[in-house]
């Protein structure tokens, strides 16, 4: 079992630290950039609307953080089925310097029935995107695991590269019930993509949930940022807080 110094490393290292209330101002990006290295170490990516992504590039590489992802949005966050929105953003996304790309799944239409619009419509939008290609299931509305692994197992079969959670705005977040769904669902195509937890992750204790459920399933070896990560912001605060309530830094290598 690792120490929490190197469970708060590994997380920050996991960590898509994320601002997508949509009223963000230049100040607000700019702090955001300024939190993406700290005494945890550097996080996995920056996840922000398009049209923030040339000040994020530009302020991460005056820091010398050019290494940390791009991530922002599409079809985001209904999750409707307008292919044209969706290749929209997905090209905005390639013009304004994305390296990632969290593309909400249209969960209405799959708990409608119209899985072959859905299927349709997840590989329209791979075709467009060469980046990784995260697809926010939004766990939440689609309740049930069965659900859960049927909409996962289409993701997979069109092409995610990791299937996500949550996008934050449904009223249920991330759970731990619907994570086992979601990583057994990955496991059982070969453990090739990848995992995001993301909405209502706060604290280490709840990240913590997770990783262990991702190592139980897929092994400790498993775990890393090209394979899971975490979307949150106030996540952050609180492994920082651990730190140094502990009196240490999180120095060292993770």
């Amino acid at each position: 079992m690792q120490d929490r110094d190197d469970r708060a490393r590994q997380i920050v290292s996991l960590l898509d630290l994320t601002s997508l209330s949509g009223v963000e101002t230049a100040g607000d990006i700019d702090a955001l950039c300024a939190r993406a290295e700290g005494p945890c170490g550097r996080v996995a990516a920056l996840c922000v609307f398009a049209r923030h992504l040339p000040r994020v590039r530009d302020n991460l590489a005056g820091r010398g953080l050019a290494g940390i992802g791009l991530a922002t949005v599409a079809n985001f966050p209904d999750g409707g089925l307008d292919l044209g929105r969706a290749v929209r953003d997905i090209r905005t996304a390639l013009e304004s310097g994305a390296t990632e790309v969290d593309l909400v799944f249209p969960y209405g239409a799959f708990l409608d029935g119209r899985t072959d619009a859905v299927r349709n419509f997840l590989e329209s939008c791979r075709r467009e995107c060469p980046l990784r290609l995260k697809v926010i299931l939004e766990s939440g509305v689609l309740g049930a695991p069965d659900v859960i692994r049927a909409a996962g197992r289409l993701a997979l079969d069109c092409g995610a590269d990791f299937l996500k959670t949550s996008t934050g705005k449904a009223a249920v977040h991330a759970t731990p019930e619907a994570a086992r769904a979601m990583l057994e669902t990955i496991a059982e195509r070969g453990g090739t993509a990848g995992f995001k937890a993301s909405g209502g992750l706060r604290t280490m204790a709840d990240a913590l949930v997770y990783l262990e459920l991702a190592e139980e399933i897929l092994g400790a070896g498993w775990v890393g940022p090209g394979t899971f990560r975490f979307g949150a912001s106030g996540l952050l605060d609180d492994v920082l807080a651990a730190a140094a309530g502990k009196g240490k830094s999180c120095a060292g290598p993770v």
